[in-house]
């Protein structure tokens, strides 16, 4: 590393460094990435902004506690190869954390640069797709030595970010992994929620191969709850533990009138049909969604925001989200919502659906809403959004997204015995380290919190994957 400096003595010159992009205008009409990624004079000019702080607040910001100091100089210093090592040390997927982690409110936050004045936060995120697509590029040098096995056996419940990273941090500390995925394909909501335009799927491929590389082995179509119990693992194949991590793969609505109308989606089917089985390429893939001329989105969350630009990118020729609240109470991510917003998505705000209208042939052609206005903050900090009396309107549409949340899949848990669930039927884990009221069974990400981020998740895998190593006694 270099030398140490006071973060208040030294001046930042160079501006943070923008991402080259595809046009707006193409872009809306094919599913090639957005973000095209950092060159490596963009890479080096964008590292040497980082201040070393003798103190990295940044770290603390991240969920799985890269030593995001050490890797920026890395690049800083040319060892790119190295930088995606240190990476890989507390992060097993760091291509896909690059382009999907929030950075923006996590490690970046509490980037010194970003405070008192100083200027834009080191763009972190896009340094951590920089390092790891060039090591998948030009290869990541020798396989890291591994341990001798332990005899120590792991089942895990799902192939998603929290599944992954658990399987990454055990089979590096010589516990045999076995990973158990319910569809096709691998990777969770990674292959069949984020839109190829944000996550290629051919780089999920390549991040689970590295996995399998090291040692992981992956069983899909393989229905846990069904084909055998989390009991079964424990108590016929004899695993030493098992972590659950099946996510929040039930869609939730609003109980309004005319949900039930064809050409009424809800985001997870309508993601997993154009993301998982390639509706986008009909009729070469043979699982066509309807391709809307007038599509409405509900919700204001990312999934909102990929609906809603995936249903342009299938041909419709306006999209619009509805939206209860402003644009600043959008939870989403201020990319996302630029991007869609660049690509022509319109934003009906302070707007809360009724009804969804059909037709006598049972199809949607419109929504019934009613004006909001904003109240006093609710329980998580926004404004409470209110009806104005008699104020009630009418939107034309041929297709209605719903893309408001989901929640747990019960599957899983109501086929374990006495495995504790809340209310809303997410399993009761500990934060920290992912354990169950059951012995020798984890838990984390969505299936635990419900609906959150990518990179929670991968936190939740790691922290679970540390706890399961020092209850085996494992270094």
């Amino acid at each position: 590393m270099t030398d140490q400096v006071k973060p208040e003595s030294k001046k930042v010159k160079i501006p943070r460094q923008k991402m080259p992009e595809q046009n707006p205008i193409e872009r809306a009409h094919n599913f090639y990435e957005v973000a095209l990624g950092y060159d490596n004079d963009l890479a080096l000019l964008e590292a040497s902004r980082c201040l070393n702080c003798k103190k990295p607040y940044c770290v603390s910001g991240c969920p799985v506690e890269v030593d995001i100091p050490d890797f920026v100089s890395m690049v800083k210093a040319g060892d790119v190869i190295g930088a995606a090592w240190k990476l890989k040390e507390k992060n097993s997927l760091p291509r896909i954390a690059g382009r999907v982690c929030p950075q923006e409110t996590q490690c970046e936050a509490k980037c010194v640069l970003g405070k008192k004045g100083k200027g834009e936060p080191c763009a972190i995120g896009r340094l951590e797709r920089y390092v790891a697509d060039y090591a998948a590029v030009h290869g990541q040098g020798k396989m890291p030595e591994m341990p001798k096995p332990t005899g120590l056996k792991v089942g895990v419940v799902g192939s998603g970010p929290a599944g992954l990273t658990l399987a990454g941090a055990l089979i590096k500390k010589g516990v045999a992994v076995t990973v158990f995925e319910a569809l096709h394909e691998l990777g969770g909501v990674l292959v069949y929620g984020i839109p190829e335009f944000r996550l290629p799927k051919e780089i999920v491929r390549q991040e689970v191969d590295e996995l399998r590389r090291l040692g992981v082995d992956f069983k899909t179509n393989w229905v846990i709850g069904r084909i055998e119990t989390v009991d079964d693992l424990l108590e016929k194949k004899k695993y030493d533990a098992v972590f659950i991590g099946s996510g929040a793969g039930a869609p939730l609505f609003l109980k309004i009138p005319g949900e039930n109308l064809n050409g009424v989606y809800s985001a997870n089917e309508f993601l997993t049909r154009a993301n998982l089985m390639k509706a986008y390429l009909f009729p070469q893939a043979d699982t066509p969604t309807a391709k809307g001329k007038r599509v409405v989105v509900f919700g204001g969350g990312n999934v909102a925001m990929d609906s809603a630009r995936t249903a342009l990118r299938l041909g419709a020729e306006e999209v619009t989200i509805v939206y209860r609240r402003t644009m600043d109470e959008l939870p989403a991510r201020s990319e996302e919502v630029h991007h869609a917003v660049e690509e022509g998505v319109k934003f009906k705000i302070l707007t809360a659906p009724l009804e969804i209208l059909g037709n006598d042939g049972g199809w949607a052609v419109g929504i019934r809403c009613q004006e909001m206005k904003l109240g006093e903050p609710d329980a998580s900090g926004r404004r409470r959004p209110l009806p104005i009396e008699g104020k009630f309107f009418d939107i034309e549409c041929d297709t209605v997204i719903v893309a408001i949340g989901n929640g747990a899949n019960p599957l899983v848990p109501t086929t374990t015995k006495k495995l504790e669930t809340n209310k809303w039927g997410n399993i009761v884990a500990d934060l920290e380290s992912g354990k169950t009221s059951r012995d020798r069974i984890w838990a984390g990400g969505d299936i635990v919190t419900g609906a959150a981020t990518v990179i929670l998740a991968m936190g939740a895998g790691r922290k679970a994957g540390l706890s399961m190593l020092q209850t085996f006694g494992v270094g």
